[in-house]
């Protein structure tokens, strides 16, 4: 708890990490961050007096709503960093229901009603201002909120996507023609300017509140904490270090992570402003016989790996609700691709719905069912010990992404990472029976499943979580 005597007072909401202490000033201004970790995602409500500002929101805005009313105060603003890829955010339905003005860099071209935000421009909320800065790197339309008390002073910079703890922003999401054709190269010698030339100038004892925190696929190596200094950021962020341009940009590009599907169609959904959340939930069609799926419809299976192996949908595949549930949906299956939904109750099915809409995806959804008791396909249980003494006796495909593996857990595994797998699983040999594993068990429910409905007539095993019991093979 903070001195009584300290008018500076900032809150953090989230369950790992409590929030550093600020210096004592004389500015009252309330800090939230809200932190949705399966997204990995960070957003902000700004309080000074009655007003409040948001910044980057999740789809849902009812915390929002909750966090104004709960300190009788009014949401005049809603900040966008930039169009982000990795969640739908609720910016135009806040503004919409609250009278809020959003604003978003000029670059952005968004068709929403909007004021440009960019270099030189700020926002007065009671006794504080926020000022915009032009980072391009992660995105050409990114920018980073300065936040400055009635003396002038840097006290917290809110950065978007353009610097995390520990790592700053990939740029190579914006490559598409359909999200603006920036080469990765272009836009990580922005990111090195951005960087140097903006925001490590800033004061050391500058606040730092990015984005994302650890596990996010907009950066590589982000760290547990989620929030900094600047100070910090300068001695420990691989990023800032000296370095030169050529350096920097090389550096970055190594090892990033795979791209999910839906990434560019949420960049578009943003610049657009997508629909009132709870609608979208109420308007995702609940269905109650099996009979009414359509044969050609995939068909998401929400249970745990366990349930569906004693039963389920033939061609269903097993992504079971959990932690990033709504990050492998949209890494599997294409932003225009109709599935249905299927869990072992109404909660976990309202769950997964809500999850779904996270990511833009609740208007693919062409029905949502509880688990139907007619369940005809099974999958073998996998003989664990056979595994560990004759590997030699399966085609073994490791579905861990690419920097995963470069710790091998098997010989002669072949590598195709889960999101490549429906479309490459006619490279899979059938000559002996499958065996799929990831690093936990997770993934592998998914991918098994994938290849069971790929290649009728095979023996798919799931190696599941007892892939923890197999050491890495040692690379010569």
């Amino acid at each position: 708890m903070r001195p009584a005597t300290t008018r500076f007072w900032w809150r953090i909401h989230h369950i790992l990490h409590p929030m550093s202490p600020l210096p004592s000033s004389t500015t009252s201004v309330q800090i939230q961050q809200l932190y949705d970790k399966g997204l990995a995602h960070a957003s902000y409500a700004i309080r000074s007096g009655r007003q409040v500002v948001i910044i980057d929101p999740a789809r849902d805005p009812q915390p929002y709503y909750d966090f104004a009313d709960e300190h009788d105060a009014k949401i005049v603003a809603v900040i966008e960093t930039h169009p982000h890829a990795d969640f739908v955010s609720s910016h135009l339905e806040i503004a919409q229901e609250t009278g809020a003005t959003i604003y978003v860099s000029k670059l952005v071209h968004a068709s929403y009603p909007h004021h440009t935000f960019d270099d030189g421009q700020r926002i007065s909320i009671g006794t504080v201002e926020l000022h915009a800065i032009n980072t391009p790197g992660h995105s050409p339309d990114s920018i980073s909120i300065l936040l400055m008390d009635e003396l002038g002073q840097a006290r917290a910079i809110f950065t978007g996507d353009t610097l995390f703890v520990g790592d700053v922003g990939r740029p190579d999401l914006r490559e598409s023609d359909n999200v603006g054709g920036h080469s990765r190269e272009e836009l990580a010698a922005q990111l090195y300017r951005s960087t140097r030339q903006k925001l490590m100038t800033l004061p050391a004892t500058t606040r730092v509140y990015p984005a994302h925190g650890p596990g996010s696929l907009c950066g590589k190596t982000t760290s547990l904490d989620l929030d900094s200094t600047i100070g910090k950021e300068l001695k420990t962020n691989y990023a800032l270090q000296p370095m030169s341009e050529d350096e920097f940009v090389r550096i970055l590009l190594e090892d990033q992570p795979f791209m999910p599907k839906y990434f560019g169609h949420d960049v578009l959904l943003n610049k657009h402003g997508a629909l009132p959340f709870e609608d979208s939930i109420r308007a995702v069609p609940r269905l109650f016989n099996a009979d009414e799926l359509a044969p050609d419809v995939l068909v998401i299976d929400t249970r745990p790996a366990a349930e569906f192996r004693l039963g389920h949908l033939p061609g269903a595949i097993n992504l079971m609700d959990g932690g990033k549930f709504e990050t492998w949906l949209g890494s599997i299956i294409g932003p225009q691709e109709p599935f249905y939904l299927v869990a072992d109750s109404q909660i976990a099915l309202d769950t997964v719905i809500r999850k779904t809409a996270k990511i833009g995806y609740e208007g693919n959804v062409r029905g949502a069912l509880l688990t139907p008791q007619h369940l005809p396909a099974t999958s073998p249980e996998t003989n664990v010990d056979q595994v560990r003494e004759r590997p030699e006796d399966f085609t073994i495909v490791d579905i861990r992404n690419r920097t995963e593996t470069k710790q091998p857990i098997f010989e002669n595994a072949l590598l195709i990472p889960l999101p490549e797998l429906r479309e490459r699983a006619h490279e899979v040999p059938t000559s002996k029976p499958v065996l799929v594993h990831c690093a936990g068990g997770y993934r592998s429910a998914a991918g098994a499943s994938i290849l069971q409905a790929a290649l009728p007539g095979s023996t798919i095993y799931d190696l599941g979580e007892a892939i923890s019991t197999f050491q890495p093979q040692a690379v010569h």
